[in-house]
């Protein structure tokens, strides 16, 4: 069976992701029927489809379910108001969260820099407590103890002042690491809830 042969090519240490692929395409609608009839929870849904865990797999997942390129839209939407969101974070100098994101911006700041700001800016800007969706820890912290509490959100690993990991988090729970930067763990996070057929408008939650 696919689902179990995926299972055990998950844990090798060079996986066959062309092989992955191919399988999880055809497995695609007895996993759907799964997801939404059973509504399983997510660490369930992990243990027998690890692969749809992988960032590979979760943009190819959002494509199967909307036909749409899942970064692309996502990063197209965001780069559409971004120079007018960074214009009126600049403006709310009384808001320290703001001042502070904003001043990591220079002249020669990447585009993805900048959606990095706007993105951690957003709950700044409502007056919202960031850290219910965004937690910034230390590579020695308990998983457990940082993502408890935490139903969807996001976590940078810091060693020091840098920023080594950005993980996802459904559930209380780690589903997802090794990101480069927050847009992509946005991304990710967009693509496991639409995936996973997760019911909510990612605003900040309120404690």
């Amino acid at each position: 069976m696919d689902r179990s042969a995926m299972a055990i090519e998950m844990k090798k240490g060079i996986v066959d992701w062309k092989q992955i692929g191919e399988m999880m395409t055809n497995t695609f609608p007895l996993r759907r029927k799964e997801i939404v009839e059973d509504e399983p929870l997510v660490a369930e849904v992990k243990e027998r489809w690890p692969a749809l865990f992988s960032e590979r797999q979760i943009e190819a997942e959002f494509a199967r379910l909307t036909s749409v390129d899942l970064k692309g839209s996502l990063f197209a939407g965001i780069d559409q108001y971004l120079a007018r969101f960074l214009e009126l974070y600049k403006a709310k100098s009384g808001i320290l969260g703001l001042t502070r994101l904003t001043g990591q911006l220079g002249e020669d700041s990447s585009t993805q820099r900048k959606r990095t700001v706007l993105l951690l800016g957003l709950p700044h800007f409502l007056r919202e407590d960031s850290s219910c969706f965004f937690k910034t820890v230390q590579a020695t912290d308990d998983e457990q103890v940082f993502s408890k509490g935490m139903k969807v959100g996001i976590v940078m690993v810091k060693e020091g002042e840098d920023v080594v990991d950005v993980s996802v988090i459904l559930e209380e729970a780690v589903v997802l690491c090794g990101l480069k930067d927050i847009p992509d763990a946005v991304a990710m996070l967009m693509g496991l809830l639409f995936a996973l057929n997760i019911e909510t408008t990612l605003t900040i939650q309120r404690s």
